[in-house]
């Protein structure tokens, strides 16, 4: 396994989450999108009113370690309260790997996203363990 890095889920205020962050931990981000620059999937588009909403970002606080996040958008289903609003994110080290993973932890889970090749260049996917803890796996190709 790569590594495991904290990803937290915000209710329309990441941008300014991971600004107050940066300010902390110093150093800029390695990635910041946002939910109008993705492609439609499975024949949904966001709407206007989300669209600068962030979808991910991403920000090294030291030693390997990223903090990484997303606001959440009432189109894609996924409220956020307290308790459910952070993941664990691991980066495995081959394609294989990430199946094994996915395949062992979501067991008796409920899968949101299963595994497959995503728009940014890896093989992710999501899902909730059978204790309730929020988990994501993702594999680069790069």
């Amino acid at each position: 396994m790569k590594t495991i890095n904290p990803y937290l889920t915000f209710n329309g205020n990441c941008e300014a989450a991971f600004n107050f962050y940066k300010s902390v931990f110093g150093g800029e981000f390695q990635f910041i999108g946002r939910f109008k620059d993705m492609p439609p999937m499975g024949g949904k588009t966001i709407p206007a009113a989300e669209g600068d909403k962030v979808m991910h970002v991403s920000l090294p606080i030291g030693q390997g370690s990223v903090l990484m996040g997303s606001d959440t958008t009432a189109s894609c289903g996924h409220p956020v309260t307290m308790g459910n609003n952070f993941s664990i994110s691991i980066n495995a080290t081959t394609e294989a790997e990430a199946d094994k993973l996915f395949g062992g932890l979501s067991k008796d889970g409920k899968v949101t996203m299963p595994m497959a090749k995503a728009f940014w260049g890896a093989y992710f996917g999501m899902f909730t363990d059978k204790f309730g803890i929020n988990w994501m796996v993702n594999y680069d190709y790069k």
